[in-house]
């Protein structure tokens, strides 16, 4: 089965018990080892006394000291419109498990279709909305100020909560407007962190712009090891200023997969625990200092497994992440 290149507090509560572990194991193996692109090296999965030993890596938001596990889950494409029981039931098993392995950021928005209700339906009937770190967007503040308000009210309604963890500017839409607004909510108490993203290179200049002049917690951007323009500039000032920074498209949009999921897993990146190019994907995304979450889309349990191991175990060091990034230049 292959992976669609649309899949894109620190203690795990409400842990799984080991039988239960061990299906998902199983599971997620049978279903990967048919996967040439997600185990083209064809590694046996973890133990699962090794899974159950291994908490996730996580990192503090530097506004609070705050610390997020680095693999969160995105909600673009497969969240948008999942209408019938056969299409969100695997949807729920994401968010049902999620925070029983570890996890706990789901990050979703207005302009994702149906998703922020599909997200909204999913947590309420699983129940779990206090173990989840819920970040969500706001765009049409470009509309003008009314607008953004209006589209953060029918966040909270979708979303079936009463505070926000964390609300985003979407592709700078309206930041003059829409960013003392933020911080109004966020004094009240209705949202917990602010900040803006971008997707677009044509607006990193803004962005850094914004990010010199108003105070922040967060920043959002997309970043793959072959997508690596935001480590010129956007990275380092994210760093020097205390911004947290989430990251999308991990996966640049399939384009990992296509060129490495032919080749097999090399040894060296073996040696560092990681067992499918998903994680290689990953691992070099969350182990730059600057990043504190990586959020690939992921509407399966089998991807959810295997997205949260790279959050396991070392991460690359500098003349690692090198060598990752050559092998990719080179395919």
């Amino acid at each position: 089965m292959r992976r669609s290149p649309n899949d894109s507090p620190d203690r795990a509560p409400d842990a799984l018990g080991r039988r239960d572990l061990l299906k998902l194991l199983v599971g997620a193996g049978a279903a990967l080892s048919l996967d040439p692109a997600r185990l083209a090296a064809s590694t046996i999965a973890p133990s699962l006394d090794w899974l159950v030993a291994q908490g996730l890596v996580s990192k503090p938001i530097p506004s609070s000291g705050e610390r997020i596990p680095v693999i969160g889950v995105g909600t673009a494409r497969r969240y948008e419109s999942a209408a019938t029981e056969a299409e969100r039931a695997p949807l729920r098993e994401v968010v049902r498990n999620l925070p029983k392995l570890g996890g706990r950021l789901i990050d979703t928005a207005p302009s994702y279709g149906q998703a922020e209700s599909v997200v909204g339906d999913l947590v309420a009937e699983v129940g779990n909305r206090d173990q989840l770190f819920i970040a969500t967007k706001v765009g049409r503040g470009r509309q003008g100020v009314q607008a953004g308000k209006d589209e953060i009210e029918a966040s909270f309604r979708k979303l079936k909560t009463d505070r926000i963890d964390m609300l985003q500017i979407h592709n700078l839409g309206g930041v003059p407007e829409m960013l003392p607004v933020l911080r109004e909510m966020k004094q009240a108490k209705r949202i917990r962190y602010y900040g803006v993203t971008t997707s677009s290179d044509g607006q990193y200049a803004a962005l850094e712009e914004f990010m010199k002049r108003e105070p922040m917690d967060v920043v959002q951007v997309d970043y793959a090891i072959d997508n690596r323009g935001v480590e010129e500039r956007i990275l380092p000032l994210a760093a020097e200023k205390g911004i947290a920074v989430l990251t999308n498209l991990p996966f640049g949009r399939g384009r990992v997969f296509e060129k490495l999921g032919k080749q097999p897993l090399p040894d060296w990146a073996k040696a560092i625990g990681i067992t499918t190019w998903a994680q290689f994907a990953l691992k070099y995304v969350v182990s730059h200092p600057a990043v504190t979450v990586a959020i690939p889309g992921t509407a399966k349990l089998e991807y959810l497994t295997d997205n949260l191991g790279a959050a396991r175990g070392p991460m690359p060091d500098d003349a690692t992440r090198r060598r990752m990034a050559a092998l990719v230049e080179s395919a």
